[in-house]
């Protein structure tokens, strides 16, 4: 089959979409969210990364990439986005949600951590008629907490974690990045949904 590394990545695309709307619609939700969830996670670079795609991230102290989420609230992957891990969180965030909300015509509401405040929320709410709600830490907070409506992502994340494809980022090309964590999802849904369902009775 001809057309290149984009025309599978596309494909992969085009399946894993399919598979969640299925997944969301068996779930008794709509076939399009109307909700989500974004968040960043900074992952190592293997040698065959180039030095073009690649960053350091000097918070979590990672040279490599960082892997840019919207999922819903189900932890189905909306839409995904691969950087160098150097590149600041609202700058990606912005290109990200216009993405997001062009392919998702009902997407109203996301929830962010603190990283995402500032003009962000203004533009996405002045460009893509898009509620940015940013989800805080308390000041009385210690120590590792899931924030409210953030296990979605963080359940998502480890996911990818248990995938040793995407332990840390081997691909050549920021597509193939893209491409494999939309792989991995199809894989968990696939399974998802060859999972008997329970008889009613």
């Amino acid at each position: 089959m001809g057309g290149g590394p984009a025309t599978a990545a596309g494909l992969v695309r085009e399946f894993h979409d399919r598979l969640r709307r299925l997944v969301r619609e068996r779930a008794g939700r709509d076939s399009e969210p109307g909700a989500g969830v974004i968040d960043s996670q900074s992952v190592k670079a293997d040698a065959v990364v180039g030095s073009d795609s690649r960053g350091f991230d000097g918070g979590k102290l990672i040279n490599g990439r960082k892997r840019y989420v919207v999922v819903d609230t189900l932890g189905l992957l909306l839409a995904v986005m691969v950087t160098a891990a150097d590149v600041g969180d609202r700058a990606a965030a912005q290109v990200l949600l216009a993405q997001v909300t062009a392919a998702h015509h009902l997407l109203a509401l996301v929830w962010a951590d603190g990283g995402y405040t500032g003009s962000l929320v203004e533009y996405c709410l002045a460009a893509l008629a898009l509620v940015l709600a940013i989800v805080k830490r308390s000041d009385n907070m210690r120590g590792f907490v899931v924030l409210p409506k953030r296990w979605f992502v963080e359940r998502f994340f480890a996911h990818l974690m248990r995938s040793r494809r995407l332990a840390r980022d081997f691909e050549r090309s920021i597509a193939s990045a893209e491409a494999m964590v939309c792989w991995s999802l199809t894989m968990l849904i696939t399974r998802r949904v060859a999972r008997p369902r329970p008889s009613r009775a």
